[in-house]
C-alpha cells in the first residue's frame, strides 16, 4: 500500500497542476497522509530548477497549513475521544503528567520532527491535543518546514539530479542521526 502511495506521489511531480498536486500533498501529510511531501517536491525542482524557491515555498505555506489543521484534530477531538478512552483505563492523571512534560519542551519536538523524517502529524496532533501554545506551535512549524524544504530545494537547485540520489536514500538518516546526537547531548547535560 505505502508503495502505491509512494509512486502515486511521483506520478504527480510530470501533472500540469503539479504545484496543486504539491500543495495538497503538503497539507494532508501534516495531518494524515503518510508519504512527505518532499517525494513529489525532488522530481518537480530537477525538472524546472528556476522554479526551485517557488516549489519550497508552496510546499511550505501547505505543510503549515495542514499543520493546522493536524492541531485542531487533537484539540478537538481529544476531550471528545481521547480523554474519556484515558479515563477509561485510569490514565488522565498520567496524561496531564505527560502534557506538561511535552509543554516544556514541545517547540523543539515540532522543530525536529518538521525537520526530520519523524511523521510531521504526529507531532501536529499531540500539540494541540496537549494545548502545546498556538503561537509557538506555528512559529516552530514555519522555521522547522522551511528549514526542510528549503534546504532540499537549494541542495537541488545547485547540485541537480546527483544530489537525488542522497537526498532520497540518506537525507533521513543524517537528519534522524543529528536528532539523536542532539537529543543525546540535552541528556547527558542533564544527568550529568
Amino acid at each position: 500500500m505505502i508503495r502505491r502511495l509512494y509512486d502515486w506521489t511521483i506520478s504527480l511531480a510530470e501533472h500540469r497542476h503539479a504545484l496543486w498536486a504539491l500543495a495538497f500533498v503538503a497539507f494532508i501529510e501534516s495531518s494524515v497522509f503518510p508519504i512527505p511531501p518532499d517525494v513529489l517536491m525532488v522530481p518537480m525542482i530537477i525538472a524546472r530548477p528556476s522554479r526551485a524557491w517557488l516549489i519550497a515555498s508552496v510546499a511550505l505555506v501547505a505543510s503549515v497549513l495542514g499543520g493546522l489543521l493536524g492541531y485542531y484534530i487533537g484539540f478537538g477531538l481529544f476531550e471528545s475521544v481521547g480523554r474519556p478512552v484515558l479515563e477509561f483505563y485510569g490514565k488522565d492523571a498520567y496524561f496531564e503528567e505527560f502534557r506538561a512534560r511535552y509543554n516544556e519542551w514541545g517547540a523543539w519536538a515540532v522543530l525536529i520532527a518538521g525537520v526530520t523524517p519523524f511523521p510531521f502529524k504526529v507531532i501536529t496532533i499531540l500539540s494541540g491535543s496537549t494545548g502545546l501554545n498556538f503561537g509557538i506551535f506555528v512559529v516552530a512549524s514555519i522555521v522547522a518546514r522551511g528549514f526542510r524544504f528549503f534546504i532540499v530545494a537549494a541542495l537541488l537547485w545547485k547540485f541537480g539530479p546527483p544530489v537525488r540520489d542522497f537526498i532520497e536514500k540518506r537525507l533521513g538518516v543524517v537528519f534522524t542521526v543529528l536528532m539523536l546526537l542532539f537529543f543525546g547531548g540535552f541528556a547527558m547535560v542533564k544527568y550529568l
